[in-house]
């Protein structure tokens, strides 16, 4: 006979991987979230745009996208936890900081909302549709007071440096804020864009450069990455 502990752990893997299911519809207001230190709570709003109640589960977890949410320590509370959400209509998702843990005060901290949409029990209507769940994960950064002018995130964004060294294109971030990345270009060739990454504050990320591209000192860079309010902006510059 299998434990029940390990049906519950194989239940929750399989929901963690299946990606969409028949009536997808809970919609999370923005890309991610900035919770300033200074701030008691942060509030996230949840959409239910679907045709059917949906239950919502939400945890925080430090970047390891298979941990389960009772194994995971995060110095945050949402409340609440578990919901449901009646088709067309919404529910607010507080975050607060418990300080818990000392964080940076120089730096962003970066940790992850996760939002599973679990369908309703099969019924006559689609007794015969795959129904899975559906797992929605944005970041969250943790800003410290001293970094929550905003304008000081727009500037780290758009003043990253770049070297190349052989076939890797290194991106220096010397501002204390995360940079998203989208996409990087070199000298105007936007058919074979690097994928972006996250380029964290006062670090750096190192880029294979795809093959037939050539880059040297001195080339043009166009990059994108995405703001704070989810908006995807261009710069350009050189290496």
């Amino acid at each position: 006979m299998i434990a029940p502990k390990l049906i519950k752990s194989f239940f929750f893997s399989l929901l963690l991987i299946i990606s969409t299911w028949v009536n997808a519809g809970v919609i999370i207001s923005g890309t991610r979230v900035i919770y300033n230190e200074n701030e008691k709570e942060v509030t996230v709003k949840i959409s239910n745009e679907g045709k059917v109640p949906v239950l919502i589960q939400n945890w925080i977890d430090t970047g390891d996208v298979d941990a389960k949410p009772e194994n995971i320590q995060v110095p945050f509370v949402l409340t609440p936890p578990i919901f449901r959400i009646e088709p067309e209509k919404s529910q607010s998702l507080r975050i607060s900081f418990t300080g818990a843990t000392t964080l940076p005060k120089d730096k962003e901290s970066i940790y992850w909302l996760n939002v599973l949409e679990i369908p309703p029990n099969a019924n006559t209507e689609i007794d015969n549709k795959l129904q899975i769940a559906y797992r929605s994960r944005i970041k969250l950064f943790y800003r410290p007071d001293v970094l929550k002018d905003k304008i000081g995130a727009i500037n780290a964004a758009e003043g990253l440096q770049f070297s190349i060294s052989g076939n890797t294109l290194k991106v220096i971030n010397n501002a204390p804020y995360y940079v998203s990345l989208v996409s990087i270009s070199l000298n105007g060739n936007d058919k074979q864009p690097i994928d972006g990454e996250l380029v964290p504050p006062l670090g750096s990320h190192d880029f294979a450069i795809p093959n037939g591209i050539s880059a040297n000192t001195g080339n043009k860079v166009v990059y994108r990455y995405v703001n704070d309010w989810g908006a995807m902006k261009i710069v350009e510059s050189k290496i």
